[in-house]
Protein backbone atom coordinates (compact mmCIF):
# COMPACT_ATOMS: atom_id res chain seq x y z
CA UNK A 1 0.00 0.00 0.00
CA UNK A 2 1.19 3.39 -0.80
CA UNK A 3 0.28 6.85 -0.21
CA UNK A 4 1.49 10.43 -1.29
CA UNK A 5 1.70 13.76 0.58
CA UNK A 6 -0.64 16.26 1.30
CA UNK A 7 -4.14 16.86 -0.37
CA UNK A 8 -4.10 18.13 -3.40
CA UNK A 9 -6.30 22.18 -2.90
CA UNK A 10 -9.67 21.32 -4.11
CA UNK A 11 -10.84 24.64 -5.37
CA UNK A 12 -14.17 23.48 -7.01
CA UNK A 13 -15.83 21.51 -3.84
CA UNK A 14 -18.36 23.37 -3.75
CA UNK A 15 -19.25 22.27 -7.25
CA UNK A 16 -18.34 19.01 -6.52
CA UNK A 17 -20.79 18.89 -3.03
CA UNK A 18 -23.51 19.82 -5.43
CA UNK A 19 -22.81 17.21 -8.02
CA UNK A 20 -21.95 14.12 -5.58
CA UNK A 21 -25.69 14.83 -3.68
CA UNK A 22 -27.65 15.15 -7.17
CA UNK A 23 -25.63 12.06 -8.27
CA UNK A 24 -25.08 9.45 -5.73
CA UNK A 25 -28.01 7.07 -4.23
CA UNK A 26 -28.35 6.04 -0.84
CA UNK A 27 -26.91 2.80 0.57
CA UNK A 28 -28.51 1.18 3.87
CA UNK A 29 -29.08 -2.51 2.86
CA UNK A 30 -28.32 -5.42 0.28
CA UNK A 31 -31.31 -3.84 -2.04
CA UNK A 32 -29.66 -0.71 -2.38
CA UNK A 33 -26.49 -2.19 -4.22
CA UNK A 34 -28.74 -2.65 -7.59
CA UNK A 35 -27.62 -0.12 -9.42
CA UNK A 36 -24.16 -0.88 -8.91
CA UNK A 37 -25.70 -4.93 -10.10
CA UNK A 38 -26.97 -3.32 -13.06
CA UNK A 39 -24.24 -1.51 -13.97
CA UNK A 40 -22.09 -4.61 -13.35
CA UNK A 41 -23.67 -6.88 -16.19
CA UNK A 42 -21.50 -9.72 -17.57
CA UNK A 43 -18.28 -8.31 -16.69
CA UNK A 44 -15.65 -11.45 -15.60
CA UNK A 45 -14.32 -8.99 -13.02
CA UNK A 46 -15.44 -7.29 -10.36
CA UNK A 47 -12.76 -5.20 -7.96
CA UNK A 48 -13.93 -4.37 -4.70
CA UNK A 49 -11.49 -1.79 -3.16
CA UNK A 50 -10.94 -1.01 0.64
CA UNK A 51 -9.55 2.24 2.05
CA UNK A 52 -7.73 0.47 5.13
CA UNK A 53 -6.84 -3.10 5.93
CA UNK A 54 -8.88 -2.73 9.16
CA UNK A 55 -12.23 -1.26 8.84
CA UNK A 56 -15.42 -3.58 9.62
CA UNK A 57 -17.52 -1.64 7.12
CA UNK A 58 -15.35 -2.66 4.07
CA UNK A 59 -15.35 -6.15 5.01
CA UNK A 60 -19.03 -6.64 5.11
CA UNK A 61 -20.23 -4.32 2.27
CA UNK A 62 -17.33 -6.23 0.02
CA UNK A 63 -19.01 -9.39 1.39
CA UNK A 64 -22.87 -8.02 0.53
CA UNK A 65 -21.91 -7.35 -2.58
CA UNK A 66 -19.81 -10.49 -3.50
CA UNK A 67 -22.97 -12.86 -2.30
CA UNK A 68 -24.87 -11.33 -4.72
CA UNK A 69 -22.65 -11.76 -7.59
CA UNK A 70 -22.56 -15.14 -6.37
CA UNK A 71 -25.86 -15.68 -6.90
CA UNK A 72 -27.42 -14.03 -9.25
CA UNK A 73 -24.31 -13.82 -11.56
CA UNK A 74 -22.57 -16.81 -10.89
CA UNK A 75 -19.20 -15.68 -10.22
CA UNK A 76 -16.41 -18.86 -9.79
CA UNK A 77 -14.29 -17.36 -7.11
CA UNK A 78 -12.68 -14.64 -5.07
CA UNK A 79 -9.40 -13.63 -5.58
CA UNK A 80 -8.14 -11.54 -2.17
CA UNK A 81 -4.99 -9.67 -0.97
CA UNK A 82 -3.33 -12.42 0.72
CA UNK A 83 -1.18 -15.49 1.20
CA UNK A 84 -1.65 -18.21 -1.23
CA UNK A 85 -1.21 -21.30 1.52
CA UNK A 86 -3.08 -19.72 3.75
CA UNK A 87 -6.09 -18.61 1.79
CA UNK A 88 -5.65 -22.13 -0.40
CA UNK A 89 -6.71 -23.73 2.89
CA UNK A 90 -9.94 -21.62 3.43
CA UNK A 91 -10.43 -22.73 0.04
CA UNK A 92 -10.74 -26.55 0.57
CA UNK A 93 -12.95 -25.47 3.92
CA UNK A 94 -15.70 -23.64 2.27
CA UNK A 95 -15.53 -26.08 -0.44
CA UNK A 96 -15.99 -28.78 2.05
CA UNK A 97 -13.05 -30.68 1.19
CA UNK A 98 -12.00 -33.70 3.61
CA UNK A 99 -9.81 -32.90 6.75
CA UNK A 100 -10.24 -29.27 5.64
CA UNK A 101 -10.44 -27.90 9.30
CA UNK A 102 -13.06 -29.02 11.98
CA UNK A 103 -14.50 -25.24 12.07
CA UNK A 104 -13.66 -21.83 10.69
CA UNK A 105 -11.83 -20.70 13.68
CA UNK A 106 -9.20 -23.29 13.43
CA UNK A 107 -8.66 -22.67 10.07
CA UNK A 108 -8.21 -18.90 10.60
CA UNK A 109 -5.59 -19.23 13.65
CA UNK A 110 -3.41 -20.56 11.53
CA UNK A 111 -2.78 -17.30 9.92
CA UNK A 112 0.35 -16.16 11.46
CA UNK A 113 2.32 -14.00 9.67
CA UNK A 114 1.91 -10.23 10.13
CA UNK A 115 -1.01 -8.41 9.80
CA UNK A 116 -3.13 -11.25 10.99
CA UNK A 117 -6.04 -9.45 11.39
CA UNK A 118 -6.10 -8.62 7.86
CA UNK A 119 -7.78 -12.31 7.11
CA UNK A 120 -8.29 -13.79 10.73
CA UNK A 121 -11.18 -11.83 11.58
CA UNK A 122 -15.13 -12.22 12.25
CA UNK A 123 -15.94 -10.64 8.99
CA UNK A 124 -14.10 -13.32 6.90
CA UNK A 125 -15.27 -15.80 8.92
CA UNK A 126 -19.08 -15.03 8.86
CA UNK A 127 -18.18 -14.89 5.06
CA UNK A 128 -16.35 -17.47 4.46
CA UNK A 129 -19.03 -19.99 6.99
CA UNK A 130 -21.38 -18.53 4.27
CA UNK A 131 -19.76 -19.78 1.66
CA UNK A 132 -19.36 -23.08 2.84
CA UNK A 133 -23.36 -23.55 3.30
CA UNK A 134 -23.80 -22.06 -0.27
CA UNK A 135 -21.51 -24.72 -1.77
CA UNK A 136 -22.81 -27.39 0.28
CA UNK A 137 -24.85 -29.25 -2.09
CA UNK A 138 -22.80 -27.99 -5.38
CA UNK A 139 -21.15 -30.58 -7.62
CA UNK A 140 -17.64 -30.49 -7.20
CA UNK A 141 -16.82 -28.45 -10.21
CA UNK A 142 -19.15 -25.75 -9.94
CA UNK A 143 -17.91 -24.79 -5.86
CA UNK A 144 -16.88 -21.53 -5.49
CA UNK A 145 -13.35 -21.01 -4.35
CA UNK A 146 -11.44 -18.28 -2.50
CA UNK A 147 -7.74 -17.73 -3.27
CA UNK A 148 -4.91 -15.72 -2.03
CA UNK A 149 -2.99 -13.53 -4.60
CA UNK A 150 0.45 -12.37 -2.97
CA UNK A 151 3.65 -12.69 -3.31
CA UNK A 152 4.92 -12.63 0.48
CA UNK A 153 4.53 -16.62 1.42
CA UNK A 154 7.87 -17.40 0.24
CA UNK A 155 8.95 -20.21 3.29
CA UNK A 156 4.92 -20.96 3.59
CA UNK A 157 4.84 -21.77 -0.23
CA UNK A 158 8.17 -24.10 -0.32
CA UNK A 159 6.80 -26.32 2.97
CA UNK A 160 4.17 -26.14 0.86
CA UNK A 161 5.85 -27.73 -2.20
CA UNK A 162 8.15 -29.84 -0.51
CA UNK A 163 5.08 -31.71 1.19
CA UNK A 164 3.41 -32.12 -2.06
CA UNK A 165 6.61 -33.27 -3.60
CA UNK A 166 7.73 -35.51 -1.00
CA UNK A 167 4.35 -37.95 -2.06
CA UNK A 168 3.57 -37.16 -5.40
CA UNK A 169 7.43 -36.35 -7.13
CA UNK A 170 10.85 -37.56 -5.55
CA UNK A 171 12.80 -36.22 -8.70
CA UNK A 172 11.54 -32.59 -8.43
CA UNK A 173 11.63 -32.73 -4.65
CA UNK A 174 15.18 -32.79 -5.38
CA UNK A 175 15.12 -29.39 -6.81
CA UNK A 176 12.88 -27.98 -4.37
CA UNK A 177 15.08 -28.92 -1.50
CA UNK A 178 17.78 -26.98 -2.92
CA UNK A 179 16.52 -24.02 -2.90
CA UNK A 180 15.27 -24.33 0.51
CA UNK A 181 18.98 -25.25 1.21
CA UNK A 182 20.24 -21.68 -0.95
CA UNK A 183 17.58 -19.47 1.11
CA UNK A 184 18.79 -21.74 4.67
CA UNK A 185 21.37 -18.69 5.36
CA UNK A 186 18.97 -16.00 5.34
CA UNK A 187 17.58 -17.52 8.04
CA UNK A 188 13.56 -16.61 9.29
CA UNK A 189 13.37 -12.89 7.72
CA UNK A 190 14.77 -13.91 4.32
CA UNK A 191 13.35 -11.33 2.12
CA UNK A 192 15.42 -8.40 3.91
CA UNK A 193 18.37 -10.31 4.42
CA UNK A 194 18.20 -11.92 0.46
CA UNK A 195 17.29 -8.31 -0.57
CA UNK A 196 20.58 -7.05 1.24
CA UNK A 197 23.04 -10.12 -0.34
CA UNK A 198 21.70 -9.94 -3.63
CA UNK A 199 23.11 -6.26 -4.09
CA UNK A 200 26.35 -8.05 -3.62
CA UNK A 201 25.65 -10.70 -5.25
CA UNK A 202 22.71 -10.29 -8.01
CA UNK A 203 21.56 -13.74 -8.89
CA UNK A 204 22.11 -16.04 -5.78
CA UNK A 205 19.65 -18.73 -5.60
CA UNK A 206 17.63 -17.29 -8.94
CA UNK A 207 18.79 -20.21 -10.88
CA UNK A 208 18.14 -22.87 -8.49
CA UNK A 209 14.11 -21.24 -8.45
CA UNK A 210 13.73 -21.26 -12.04
CA UNK A 211 15.26 -24.37 -11.91
CA UNK A 212 12.49 -25.80 -9.84
CA UNK A 213 9.37 -23.77 -11.64
CA UNK A 214 10.61 -25.28 -14.70
CA UNK A 215 10.43 -28.93 -13.32
CA UNK A 216 7.13 -28.64 -11.77
CA UNK A 217 5.91 -27.39 -14.54
CA UNK A 218 7.86 -30.08 -16.80
CA UNK A 219 6.28 -33.05 -14.58
CA UNK A 220 2.57 -31.40 -13.56
CA UNK A 221 0.73 -33.79 -16.10
CA UNK A 222 1.87 -36.34 -14.57
CA UNK A 223 0.07 -35.73 -11.07
CA UNK A 224 -2.83 -38.18 -10.81
CA UNK A 225 -4.17 -36.75 -7.51
CA UNK A 226 -6.44 -33.89 -6.41
CA UNK A 227 -6.70 -31.81 -9.81
CA UNK A 228 -7.06 -28.49 -7.16
CA UNK A 229 -3.60 -29.67 -5.22
CA UNK A 230 -1.79 -29.79 -8.51
CA UNK A 231 -2.56 -26.39 -9.28
CA UNK A 232 -1.84 -25.21 -5.72
CA UNK A 233 1.16 -26.60 -6.04
CA UNK A 234 2.13 -25.21 -9.18
CA UNK A 235 1.10 -21.49 -8.27
CA UNK A 236 3.32 -21.98 -4.75
CA UNK A 237 6.22 -21.92 -7.03
CA UNK A 238 5.31 -19.79 -9.48
CA UNK A 239 4.85 -17.40 -5.55
CA UNK A 240 8.09 -18.59 -4.85
CA UNK A 241 9.52 -17.66 -7.89
CA UNK A 242 8.23 -14.02 -8.18
CA UNK A 243 9.14 -13.83 -4.07
CA UNK A 244 12.50 -14.00 -4.93
CA UNK A 245 12.00 -11.30 -7.74
CA UNK A 246 10.45 -9.55 -5.11
CA UNK A 247 13.15 -9.44 -2.63
CA UNK A 248 16.04 -8.68 -5.35
CA UNK A 249 14.03 -5.78 -6.25
CA UNK A 250 13.12 -4.39 -2.99
CA UNK A 251 17.06 -2.99 -2.44
CA UNK A 252 16.60 -0.50 -5.34
CA UNK A 253 14.65 2.45 -5.01
CA UNK A 254 11.97 3.13 -7.28
CA UNK A 255 8.76 0.93 -8.51
CA UNK A 256 9.67 -2.11 -9.49
CA UNK A 257 8.92 -4.18 -6.23
CA UNK A 258 5.62 -2.87 -6.71
CA UNK A 259 5.39 -3.53 -10.00
CA UNK A 260 6.25 -7.28 -10.05
CA UNK A 261 4.06 -7.80 -7.00
CA UNK A 262 0.88 -6.30 -9.14
CA UNK A 263 2.08 -8.10 -11.42
CA UNK A 264 2.06 -11.47 -9.92
CA UNK A 265 -1.29 -10.96 -8.39
CA UNK A 266 -2.36 -10.29 -12.29
CA UNK A 267 -0.83 -13.57 -13.48
CA UNK A 268 -1.92 -15.40 -10.50
CA UNK A 269 -5.80 -14.03 -11.64
CA UNK A 270 -5.31 -15.45 -14.75
CA UNK A 271 -3.68 -18.63 -13.38
CA UNK A 272 -7.66 -18.43 -11.95
CA UNK A 273 -9.34 -18.07 -14.83
CA UNK A 274 -7.78 -20.56 -16.90
CA UNK A 275 -7.99 -23.34 -14.24
CA UNK A 276 -11.46 -22.36 -14.00
CA UNK A 277 -12.19 -22.35 -18.10
CA UNK A 278 -13.91 -20.18 -20.71
CA UNK A 279 -16.73 -19.53 -18.73
CA UNK A 280 -15.31 -18.11 -15.19
CA UNK A 281 -15.66 -14.89 -13.61
CA UNK A 282 -14.16 -13.33 -10.62
CA UNK A 283 -14.45 -11.04 -7.48
CA UNK A 284 -10.95 -9.49 -6.50
CA UNK A 285 -10.72 -7.90 -2.62
CA UNK A 286 -7.52 -5.54 -2.55
CA UNK A 287 -6.79 -2.25 -1.30
CA UNK A 288 -7.84 0.43 -3.79
CA UNK A 289 -4.29 1.31 -3.96
CA UNK A 290 -4.29 -1.90 -5.92
CA UNK A 291 -7.75 -2.10 -7.70
CA UNK A 292 -8.19 1.44 -8.71
CA UNK A 293 -6.66 2.49 -11.57
CA UNK A 294 -3.09 3.94 -11.46
CA UNK A 295 -3.12 5.70 -14.43
CA UNK A 296 -5.74 8.07 -12.62
CA UNK A 297 -3.23 8.73 -9.93
CA UNK A 298 0.31 10.29 -9.26
CA UNK A 299 1.69 7.13 -8.90
CA UNK A 300 1.71 7.01 -13.11
CA UNK A 301 4.48 9.31 -12.57
CA UNK A 302 6.92 7.26 -10.86
CA UNK A 303 6.39 4.14 -13.16
CA UNK A 304 3.97 2.22 -10.83
CA UNK A 305 1.17 -0.17 -12.13
CA UNK A 306 -1.47 -1.99 -10.41
CA UNK A 307 -3.96 -4.86 -10.35
CA UNK A 308 -6.74 -2.68 -11.52
CA UNK A 309 -4.65 -0.43 -14.49
CA UNK A 310 -3.17 -4.04 -15.87
CA UNK A 311 -6.64 -6.00 -15.84
CA UNK A 312 -8.20 -2.98 -17.73
CA UNK A 313 -5.54 -2.65 -20.19
CA UNK A 314 -5.72 -6.52 -20.84
CA UNK A 315 -9.42 -7.89 -20.26
CA UNK A 316 -11.59 -4.84 -21.03
CA UNK A 317 -13.35 -6.74 -23.42
CA UNK A 318 -14.46 -9.19 -21.06
CA UNK A 319 -15.67 -6.07 -18.68
CA UNK A 320 -13.43 -4.49 -15.59
CA UNK A 321 -15.34 -2.94 -12.96
CA UNK A 322 -13.83 -1.58 -9.96
CA UNK A 323 -15.72 -0.10 -7.08
CA UNK A 324 -13.58 2.24 -4.53
CA UNK A 325 -14.39 2.32 -0.88
CA UNK A 326 -14.06 5.54 1.58
CA UNK A 327 -14.88 7.25 4.58
CA UNK A 328 -14.85 10.32 6.60
CA UNK A 329 -14.04 9.32 10.08
CA UNK A 330 -14.67 6.28 12.51
CA UNK A 331 -11.80 3.94 14.14
CA UNK A 332 -9.84 0.84 12.30
CA UNK A 333 -7.13 -2.45 13.24
CA UNK A 334 -3.66 -0.96 12.40
CA UNK A 335 -0.41 -0.85 14.03
CA UNK A 336 1.67 2.11 14.69
CA UNK A 337 4.88 0.81 12.71
CA UNK A 338 6.00 -2.05 10.80
CA UNK A 339 5.06 -5.66 12.95
CA UNK A 340 4.11 -3.64 15.50
CA UNK A 341 1.14 -5.38 17.88
CA UNK A 342 -2.31 -4.33 16.25
CA UNK A 343 -4.60 -1.76 17.95
CA UNK A 344 -8.06 0.27 17.45
CA UNK A 345 -6.91 4.11 16.24
CA UNK A 346 -9.60 6.27 15.27
CA UNK A 347 -9.57 7.96 12.04
CA UNK A 348 -10.18 11.24 12.63
CA UNK A 349 -12.02 13.62 10.37
CA UNK A 350 -11.09 14.08 6.21
CA UNK A 351 -9.05 17.12 5.77
CA UNK A 352 -10.90 19.60 4.36
CA UNK A 353 -10.72 19.09 0.23
CA UNK A 354 -10.32 15.90 -0.10
CA UNK A 355 -12.64 13.33 -1.47
CA UNK A 356 -14.09 11.87 1.55
CA UNK A 357 -14.85 15.36 3.21
CA UNK A 358 -16.92 16.39 -0.36
CA UNK A 359 -18.83 13.41 0.20
CA UNK A 360 -19.74 13.83 4.07
CA UNK A 361 -20.93 17.40 3.08
CA UNK A 362 -22.87 16.30 0.03
CA UNK A 363 -24.93 13.50 1.58
CA UNK A 364 -25.54 14.63 5.06
CA UNK A 365 -23.48 12.13 6.70
CA UNK A 366 -25.27 9.20 4.88
CA UNK A 367 -23.75 5.93 3.07
CA UNK A 368 -23.94 6.73 -0.11
CA UNK A 369 -22.93 4.90 -3.94
CA UNK A 370 -21.84 6.42 -6.79
CA UNK A 371 -21.71 5.36 -10.45
CA UNK A 372 -18.69 7.37 -11.87
CA UNK A 373 -19.81 7.52 -14.91
CA UNK A 374 -22.64 9.99 -14.06
CA UNK A 375 -19.99 12.60 -13.02
CA UNK A 376 -17.30 11.12 -15.76
CA UNK A 377 -17.94 14.63 -18.40
CA UNK A 378 -17.78 17.21 -15.56
CA UNK A 379 -15.06 19.24 -15.38
CA UNK A 380 -14.91 20.36 -11.85
CA UNK A 381 -13.54 16.93 -11.01
CA UNK A 382 -11.19 16.50 -13.85
CA UNK A 383 -8.39 17.31 -11.97
CA UNK A 384 -6.40 14.79 -9.08
CA UNK A 385 -8.36 15.46 -5.87
CA UNK A 386 -6.71 14.04 -2.46
CA UNK A 387 -8.01 10.28 -1.83
CA UNK A 388 -7.32 9.01 1.97
CA UNK A 389 -5.72 5.93 1.80
CA UNK A 390 -4.74 3.88 5.18
CA UNK A 391 -2.39 0.56 5.13
CA UNK A 392 -1.25 -2.04 7.91
CA UNK A 393 0.40 1.58 9.39
CA UNK A 394 -0.93 4.00 9.99
CA UNK A 395 -0.28 7.32 12.21
CA UNK A 396 -3.50 9.37 12.31
CA UNK A 397 -1.70 12.57 13.81
CA UNK A 398 0.80 12.09 10.31
CA UNK A 399 -2.03 11.76 8.45
CA UNK A 400 -2.28 15.34 6.10
CA UNK A 401 1.28 14.96 4.49
CA UNK A 402 1.28 10.97 4.39
CA UNK A 403 -2.42 9.16 3.38
CA UNK A 404 -3.83 11.07 0.46
CA UNK A 405 -3.61 10.17 -2.71
CA UNK A 406 -4.16 12.59 -5.45
CA UNK A 407 -6.82 10.93 -7.60
CA UNK A 408 -9.23 11.75 -10.50
CA UNK A 409 -11.99 9.75 -9.18
CA UNK A 410 -14.20 8.93 -11.92
CA UNK A 411 -10.77 7.93 -13.98
CA UNK A 412 -9.88 5.40 -10.99
CA UNK A 413 -13.10 3.94 -10.25
CA UNK A 414 -16.09 2.68 -12.20
CA UNK A 415 -18.06 2.70 -8.89
CA UNK A 416 -17.80 4.18 -5.06
CA UNK A 417 -19.41 3.24 -1.55
CA UNK A 418 -19.18 5.91 0.91
CA UNK A 419 -19.40 4.87 4.32
CA UNK A 420 -20.03 7.98 6.71
CA UNK A 421 -18.85 6.81 9.62
CA UNK A 422 -16.51 3.32 10.01
CA UNK A 423 -15.94 0.89 12.63
CA UNK A 424 -12.69 -1.22 13.33
CA UNK A 425 -12.91 -4.68 12.39
CA UNK A 426 -12.80 -8.04 14.60
CA UNK A 427 -9.83 -9.50 14.74
CA UNK A 428 -9.52 -12.88 15.95
CA UNK A 429 -6.47 -12.69 17.45
CA UNK A 430 -7.96 -10.19 19.91
CA UNK A 431 -11.08 -11.53 22.40
CA UNK A 432 -14.42 -9.53 21.55
CA UNK A 433 -15.78 -7.20 23.83
CA UNK A 434 -17.20 -8.98 26.98
CA UNK A 435 -15.60 -12.40 25.62
CA UNK A 436 -18.49 -12.88 23.07
CA UNK A 437 -18.34 -13.04 19.15
CA UNK A 438 -19.45 -9.27 17.89
CA UNK A 439 -22.44 -9.61 16.58
CA UNK A 440 -21.12 -9.59 12.87
CA UNK A 441 -20.78 -13.35 12.92
CA UNK A 442 -22.35 -14.63 10.92
CA UNK A 443 -23.74 -12.27 8.80
CA UNK A 444 -26.73 -13.26 5.69
CA UNK A 445 -28.42 -11.04 3.09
Amino acid sequence: MRTTANPTLNINSNKIVELLSRTSSVLENSEDLDPLMEYIGDAKYVLLGEASHGTHEYYTWRAKITQRLIKEKGFYFVGVEGDWPDCYRLNRFAKGYLNSGKDIYSVLDDFKRWPTWMWANWEVAAFIDWLKNFNENLPANKKVGFYGLDVYSFRESMHSIIQYLEKNDPVALIAAKKVMKCFEPFGRDEGQTYARASALVPELCEKDVIHMLTKIRSRVESYNSDPENVMSTEQNAYVVRNAEKYYRAMIKRGSASWNIRDQHMVSTLERLMDYHGKAAKTIVWEHNTHIGDARATDMASEGMVNVGQLLKEQFADDGVVAVGFGSYKGSVVAARSWGDAMRKIRVPNAVEGSWENDFHHACNGKNRLLLLNKIKNEKCVADPIGHRAIGVVYNPEHERFGNYVPSILPERYDAFIFIDETNALHPMHIEADGGQIPETYPFGM
